[in-house]
C-alpha cells in the first residue's frame, strides 16, 4: 500500500471516529432528555475510582443542584444520604458488591440543597468485573418517589385523623386502644357538646367547624402527656386516658375538658358558648373500643339527664365543677 493511500485510510478511519463520537454524545444527550422527563436517574459507577462515569442531569437537579455544582463521585452521594437511612443504604450496598444479593436496592430519603428531604427508589447491579472476579463498574437507576411518598403520608393522615380537626379518627382511636389496653390501666372519656346546634343556627355551620377546631386545640393542650384525643363526628369527642379511674389525672383532666369548653370562644362573626358532657369508664379486661365506649356514653348520658355541664366517673357524678374545687 502506498503511502498516500495509507495516509487517505487513517484520514477516513478519523472521520469515521469522528462520526461515531458524535452519534454516541447524541445518542447519549437524547437518552439523558428522555430520562430527564421520566424522573428516571441513570448511574454508572466506577469502582475503585469512585467516579459516577454515567449520570444525567436529573441526577443532581434531584437534590436541587446545577451540573456544575455538583461533584459526581461515590464519596458525594453518600455524603447526602440521610442520617438516619445511611447505615441501612451502605449495608444495602456493600452487600452486593460482596456478592451477598443478586442486586442492590434501596427505597431511601436523600438530603436536598435546601435542607428539605428527597425520596430516593434506588437500584444496581454489577455489570463489569476484573481478570480476578471483583467488581468493576455497577449500574443502576435512582427514581424520585417523593410526590409517592408524599401521597401515602397524605393517605395515612386521611385515614387516621379526622379531616376537619385532625384528631384521631374512629379508626385509629381503635387501634391506640388496642395498644393501651395491652400497655396498662386505660380509661374511656365520652364528651358530647352541649347546646352545640345552636351555635350552628346562630352563626352557621362554619363557624361551627371554627369552633370545634377552637375545641380541639384545647383539648390537645388540656389533657395530661399520653392522652389520645379523638373525634367520633359532629359534636362528639373521646379521650383515652392511660390511668386508673381512681388517678387524680382522670378527675382533673374532667374538670379541665369541661372547663375549656365552658370557654367562650371568639368567632370571625361573634363570640359563642357551648357547654360539655362528659362520661369517663374504666376498661375492663373483656372489653374492646365499642363496649368501653358505651359505657362511657352511659355515664356521659347521666349528665344530661341531670342538666348538662358536668362528668361522671362511671356511675359517680363529679359535683364540685362550679364551686372551685
Amino acid at each position: 500500500m502506498s503511502e498516500l493511500a495509507l495516509k487517505q485510510q487513517i484520514q477516513n478511519l478519523k472521520k469515521h471516529n469522528a462520526r461515531l463520537v458524535r452519534l454516541a454524545r447524541d445518542a447519549r444527550s437524547k437518552l439523558s432528555a428522555a430520562l430527564d422527563g421520566t424522573g428516571l436517574c441513570l448511574w454508572q459507577l466506577d469502582v475503585p475510582s469512585g467516579k459516577l462515569i454515567i449520570y444525567n442531569r436529573r441526577w443532581g437537579s434531584m437534590l436541587g443542584y446545577q451540573p456544575k455544582e455538583l461533584n459526581a463521585r461515590f464519596e458525594v452521594w453518600k455524603e447526602h444520604l440521610h442520617p438516619d437511612d445511611r447505615e441501612r443504604v451502605l449495608d444495602a450496598f456493600y452487600g452486593h458488591l460482596h456478592g451477598k444479593t443478586p442486586y442492590y436496592e434501596a427505597l431511601h430519603r436523600m438530603q436536598h440543597k435546601n435542607g428539605t428531604v428527597t425520596w430516593v427508589l434506588d437500584r444496581g447491579r454489577v455489570s463489569e468485573w476484573d481478570d480476578s472476579g471483583q467488581p468493576l463498574k455497577v449500574t443502576g437507576t435512582h427514581i424520585d418517589m417523593t410526590k409517592e411518598k408524599q401521597y401515602e403520608e397524605q393517605l395515612a393522615l386521611l385515614a387516621n385523623h379526622d379531616p376537619l380537626t385532625g384528631l384521631a379518627n374512629r379508626h385509629a382511636l381503635i387501634q391506640h386502644f388496642e395498644a393501651l389496653k395491652m400497655a396498662g390501666a386505660l380509661c374511656v372519656a365520652f364528651i358530647d357538646l352541649d347546646d352545640f346546634k345552636n351555635v350552628n343556627d346562630t352563626f352557621g355551620h362554619r363557624s361551627g367547624d371554627e369552633l370545634l377546631m377552637q375545641l380541639s386545640q384545647r383539648l390537645r393542650e388540656t389533657c395530661p402527656p399520653g392522652t389520645i384525643v379523638g373525634r367520633l363526628g359532629g359534636d362528639e369527642f373521646v379521650l383515652l386516658l392511660p390511668f386508673m379511674l381512681s388517678d387524680i389525672q382522670v378527675s382533673d383532666a374532667a374538670r379541665d375538658c369541661l372547663q375549656v369548653a365552658l370557654t367562650p370562644f371568639e368567632l370571625n362573626n361573634g363570640t359563642a358558648n357551648v357547654g360539655a358532657s362528659i362520661g369517663i369508664e374504666q376498661v375492663l379486661p373483656q372489653d374492646d373500643f365499642v363496649n368501653a365506649l358505651v359505657r362511657a356514653d352511659q355515664a356521659m348520658y347521666q349528665i344530661k339527664h341531670a342538666g348538662k355541664n358536668g362528668a361522671a366517673l362511671g356511675a359517680t357524678p363529679l359535683t364540685d365543677f362550679f364551686n372551685g374545687a
